[in-house]
């Protein structure tokens, strides 16, 4: 062990290990979680602590030759993969996010310090306070680097729907003249093709894609430079107009400096935005999956309209038996994403006059919400999407069997009249057309336009139907 000090007084940590006295007081304080900060939060860190440096040595606050300390520490840690035994925090702590701001401080001087071939400890040379976190706080570094993973995270995440859409447009060019009945509350409506119903799920993939890039739009906005409040205190001129432009060039990020970093600090309002519009995107793949789960339901007594690629034995107990454990999974991510989404705006609600200390639980619900998201989206496209057959004879025989070719009859004999013939045709058990023969109110054109299923479905066809659409790409 080694005697570190701290404000609070002095603590024993490990002699072997490169964080100091507040990272041991945050792993004494917060044993909640096994999950440690997330690693892009960390790698967001050190990018802003290589820009503080760079910053305040051309201010002049810093001794040049620390600051090179400093900035070769970070690049010695970005070259290599963030090791949770350096940085292992609880994703979940109080204290708005100053243990894992220190632990990445302590961590950086620790570095710095072996470097130079002094022993870890000996903050005198390179001290994680004054020199590492010089002219910041945690109130504006932990939120810049929460941004900053987020962005990163969800491209992939972007990438991934953008797949999905395609697919989805893919098959809904496949299935373009396989005709099928629709359904308006489980019950028979009229008929349409199996391609509108894959178009149907695609086009809120392609509005939810909008609504998250535009609320990642937000997240390049950041409050760095506005230290504890955003009053900027013990800020240089220098630093505060400078930080941003340099750790945008050490990220590759457009990030911009917020007009109002006492709005930026206090409110978190972005940060809904964002939930808000992964929920949106998790409720449409649950509703989605909802319909896949139906239309594949069976094989004998459900609809049985889609076969789902069978992907894993479906009981213990009933052999041959195969669930839809692709749409179900899916269905379970988007309920978490619910909940995630319940706890990102109560945290964002829950903030006090200058600062809201509830950002960990913001990220990390944010981050998992994401990341699952991602997966989902993914192994639906894989193991389901792609693969799906077509049960041509059962959509057939639903659609001759049907009585819901009476909507058609009823501007030419009414619409009393034309529920006659169906009521009748459901309760003998005999066609529509065979019924409406006898009937003699039909001409034979009338009867041939009346059940050619194409001259129903052809008018509610979009302009875009069949087309493979595209989700635009991100731009991060």
């Amino acid at each position: 062990m080694r005697t570190e000090s701290d404000s609070l007084g002095q603590i024993n940590v490990p002699k072997d290990v490169y964080y100091g006295a507040h990272t041991q007081r945050a792993l004494n304080n917060f044993p909640i979680s096994k999950d440690t900060t997330h690693p892009e939060i960390i790698r967001a860190f050190l990018e802003i602590k290589q820009a503080a440096a760079q910053t305040n040595a051309t201010s002049g606050n810093l001794d040049r030759s620390i600051a090179k300390h400093i900035v070769d520490a970070t690049k010695i840690l970005l070259n290599q993969p963030i090791d949770t035994k350096m940085f292992p925090i609880s994703d979940v702590q109080g204290g708005a996010g100053t243990s894992t701001n220190m632990n990445v401080n302590e961590v950086i001087a620790n570095t710095a310090l072996e470097q130079i071939g002094r022993p870890r400890g000996e903050y005198q040379y390179i001290n994680p306070n004054d020199h590492v976190n010089m002219g910041q706080s945690t109130n504006d570094t932990y939120p810049s680097a929460g941004k900053i993973a987020l962005i990163r995270i969800l491209k992939p995440l972007l990438s991934e729907l953008t797949q999905l859409v395609d697919s989805l447009g893919n098959k809904a060019d496949e299935f373009s003249k396989t005709y099928k009945m629709g359904r308006t509350q489980l019950q028979d409506a009229v008929p349409m093709t199996l391609g509108n119903t894959f178009h149907a799920w695609l086009k809120p993939l392609r509005r939810d894609f909008k609504r998250i890039e535009s609320a990642q739009n937000e997240l390049y906005t950041l409050n760095l430079g506005g230290s504890a409040i955003g009053s900027g205190i013990n800020v240089s001129y220098h630093y505060q107009v400078h930080i941003v432009p340099n750790l945008a060039s050490i990220t590759g990020l457009s990030l911009e400096q917020a007009h109002d970093l006492f709005d930026a600090t206090s409110n978190l309002d972005g940060y809904v935005a964002l939930s808000g519009s992964l929920k949106n995107l998790a409720i449409n793949l649950s509703k989605m999956s909802n319909d896949l789960r139906l239309l594949s339901s069976g094989p004998r007594s459900g609809l049985h309209e889609i076969n789902l690629p069978a992907k894993q034995a479906g009981s213990s107990i009933m052999p041959g038996k195969v669930n839809p454990v692709i749409p179900e999974v899916v269905n379970q991510v988007a309920f978490e994403m619910m909940g995630f989404d319940a706890t990102v705006t109560a945290a964002s609600e829950a903030g006090q006059l200058e600062l809201n200390a509830f950002e960990p639980i913001i990220f990390k619900s944010l981050i998992a919400g994401i990341e699952h998201l991602q997966q989902a989206m993914r192994t639906l496209r894989r193991n389901a999407i792609d693969d799906i057959t077509v049960n041509q004879s059962r959509l057939s025989q639903d659609i001759d069997l049907s009585a819901s070719f009476a909507t058609a009859m009823a501007p030419m004999i009414g619409y009393k009249e034309a529920a006659k013939i169906a009521k009748e045709s459901l309760r003998t058990g005999k066609s529509l057309r065979e019924i409406a023969e006898k009937k003699n109110r039909f001409t034979e054109s009338e009867l041939e336009h009346i059940f050619r299923v194409e001259d129903i479905v052809i008018n509610a066809r979009t302009p875009e139907h069949g087309l493979v659409l595209h989700a635009p790409k991100t731009t991060a």
